[in-house]
Parts: C-alpha cells; structure tokens; sequence
C-alpha cells in the first residue's frame, strides 16, 4: 500500500476545515491515508428530524464526503473530482453519539473512481451503507 505526503494530508485537511457545509453538519476528517478515510459526526439536535432521529441527509454527506476524499487519495495533484452518483442505504436509525464514516476507493480509473462506505455507531453497528461513483476532472 502506497503511503501519501504528511504535508498533502496536512494541506488536505486544512482544505476540508475550510468546507462551510462539512462544519455546518460538524464533520470531521479523523483519517485520510492511501484509498480510505475516515469522517466522524458528534450528533446534536441539529441533525435530527422531525421525528427525532438523524435525518437521511445527514447520512448522505456523511457518506459522500468518505467516499470523495478516499477516491480523491488516489489522484495526481492537478486532479479534481465531483460526485455524479450517490446510492445509500439506509439499515438503522440512530438518536445520539456519534456517527463514525469509512470509506475506501473501489477503483479509479481515468475519468470515474468508485467508492464506498458504511455508517456505524459508536459500538459497530451498521447504520447506513453506500457508494458514490466520482467523475475524474
């Protein structure tokens, strides 16, 4: 397994820190190595629904998120990418804690990347699983 840069990790989170959406939702980037991150939510009222569980949305840019900056681990420096498929599956509900994001690429190719990850709780339990397909820019 290839190892990345610690400078480009360090550059590629100060890029996520400075995301208005992925510090909206309280995301954080708590692992970026070769073809696999990892994204944690400490979940507050913010992210509940109506009914008060975690809204699906939530789940959705969790995954997207994981997924991207696996893929996006892979890529040369003058590479960007933008999602263009997501598919999520939703398996449990979730009230509190925190929600706790791996992905890994699948493959990339020269103009798509395909990646998945699975939402746990803070005891293991699968929430939520998908995939993004990432179009190579």
């Amino acid at each position: 397994m290839k190892t990345l840069n610690p400078a480009w990790v360090k550059a590629a989170q100060r890029r996520w820190e400075t995301s208005p959406y992925l510090s909206l939702l309280s995301m954080n980037l708590t692992d970026i190595s070769w073809a696999s991150s990892r994204v944690e939510i400490p979940l507050a009222k913010k992210h509940l629904q109506f009914m008060g569980v975690v809204h699906g949305g939530v789940f959705c840019s969790l995954i997207d998120a994981t997924c991207y900056w696996a893929v996006y681990t892979m890529t040369p420096p003058e590479v960007a990418l933008t999602t263009v498929e997501l598919k999520v599956n939703y398996l449990a509900p979730a009230q509190e804690g925190r929600l706790v994001c791996l992905g890994r690429s699948l493959k990339l190719g020269s103009t798509l990347g395909l990646a998945e990850a699975r939402v746990e709780d803070e005891e293991g339990r699968l929430l939520a699983h998908g995939t993004i397909t990432a179009m190579v820019l």
